[in-house]
């Protein structure tokens, strides 16, 4: 059990967070050195690019720090957890999407739309198979989603390395140039901070005459080694990725905020139909040891206002195109049931998913709810594998084999998901 921040201190995640965060930058950079280009800002590894239109695409948003999912889908109908939560319980009476069970926080709102049209839906008491309280170990634990294995590949790699017509188009890391567990692998990727970075190094306005992409073109185009394949690849994904940087930026109709610039960047690829079907994405500062507040004040008020409106206005913002687009959002664990004495909550276990877009059964709550304790060290109990929940988005979206992209794991059905 971690322990918690002393009264009045500043609103801050823990050490070990902050460590991540720092030691992922330099790991991720340090492990992309070998095998990629960069292109501006961006990474491209090294494989032949091409462009295709994609039938599914699917948007995987992790909530950095291990987001509280007792305040973002409340079960108000389990007593205790009124009883284990006097400051920072979300009063049932301002809940939305409430059934006998639970509601939505009222912050979510937003995200209505898209639950009365049966586009969003929630499972609850999701979470590894076992408690990993280790942000760093827990996070490498979910984007790898296959215990005991030694090899360095993501679940999401995994399932772009089920096409056999792969290109580093398919997936695409965007809000910042490293990547994460879930994408690091075999199969080439790309990672970039924007749509618009993505492009050759001196290839500007100032360079009228092209002489400066001629003159790459000649340093590399001749060179057969890895780094010579890994140029000519970046050369080629940034020219089928013209499309995306040609589609226009919307990002005013979005919250000004990091996820809303992120999203609205995914939107621009998915209207530019440039072939790319996963694509992940950020939201940070969910670990709340202080201040997680109330409906009043407090972190927990601005990131789940900050989720919901970004999360809407991407759906907005795509139109029709949603159709093809499911969003899943998850975290490396949840929270304690029992609040600290600074108003805030310490390392748990069981959490939810927020799952909206194509093929979502929503407009309803799913999982197996365990019960809450009111104890010390309670956890929120997980009674659905995180696995399960993304199998069936796997099989369902893109027809995927699970047994390739989750060795080893037998997925129990959750029912969330419509069948293609």
């Amino acid at each position: 059990m971690t322990s918690a921040a002393l009264p009045g201190s500043p609103a801050t995640c823990c050490e070990e967070f902050a460590r991540v965060s720092r030691r992922g930058l330099l790991g991720g950079a340090l492990a992309l050195a070998g095998t990629a280009t960069a292109i501006g800002s961006a990474v491209v590894t090294a494989s032949p690019a091409r462009a295709a239109s994609a039938g599914s695409v699917l948007v995987v948003l992790s909530l950095r720090g291990a987001a509280d999912g007792l305040s973002l889908v409340v079960p108000h109908g389990d007593p205790v957890y009124y009883e284990a939560r006097p400051r920072i319980a979300v009063p049932a009476a301002s809940l939305v999407a409430k059934d006998d069970m639970f509601g939505l926080h009222p912050n979510l709102a937003p995200l209505l739309p898209l639950w009365r049209s049966g586009r969003l839906a929630a499972v609850h008491a999701t979470g590894l198979p076992a408690p990993n309280r280790s942000h760093f170990a827990a996070m490498e634990e979910v984007e790898d989603a296959n215990p005991g294995s030694a090899a360095r590949q993501g679940w999401l790699n995994r399932l772009i390395g089920t096409d056999a017509n792969h290109s580093p188009l398919q997936a695409v890391n965007l809000g910042g140039g490293v990547l994460p567990t879930s994408l690091y692998g075999d199969e080439p990727v790309m990672s970039t901070g924007s749509v618009d970075a993505v492009s050759i190094p001196g290839d500007d306005k100032w360079d009228t005459k092209g002489g400066r992409v001629r003159s790459l073109h000649t340093l590399w185009d001749g060179e057969s080694g890895p780094l010579g394949r890994a140029v000519g690849s970046a050369f080629s994904a940034v020219k089928s990725f013209g499309p995306a940087r040609e589609t226009p930026d919307r990002a005013a109709s979005y919250p000004r905020s990091d996820l809303g610039r992120a999203l609205a960047e995914v939107a621009r690829v998915v209207r530019g139909d440039v072939g790319v079907e996963v694509v992940t994405v950020d939201q940070g500062d969910w670990d709340m040891h202080s201040d997680l507040g109330t409906l009043e004040w407090g972190r927990m008020k601005r990131n789940a206002e900050d989720l919901a409106a970004s999360i809407a206005a991407f759906f907005a913002d795509l139109g029709g195109l949603a159709s093809k687009v499911t969003l899943v959002t998850i975290s490396e664990f949840g929270r304690r049931v029992v609040e600290n004495d600074s108003t805030g909550l310490d390392h748990g276990y069981g959490n939810v998913m927020l799952l909206a877009g194509a093929g979502v059964k929503g407009g309803k709550y799913y999982g197996t709810w365990p019960g809450l304790a009111n104890t010390l060290d309670a956890d929120l109990l997980v009674t659905t594998d995180y696995r399960s929940v993304l199998a069936e988005v796997v099989s369902t979206r893109f027809g995927a084999s699970t047994a390739k992209v989750f060795p080893g794991f037998r997925p129990e059905s959750v029912g969330v998901m419509t069948s293609l």
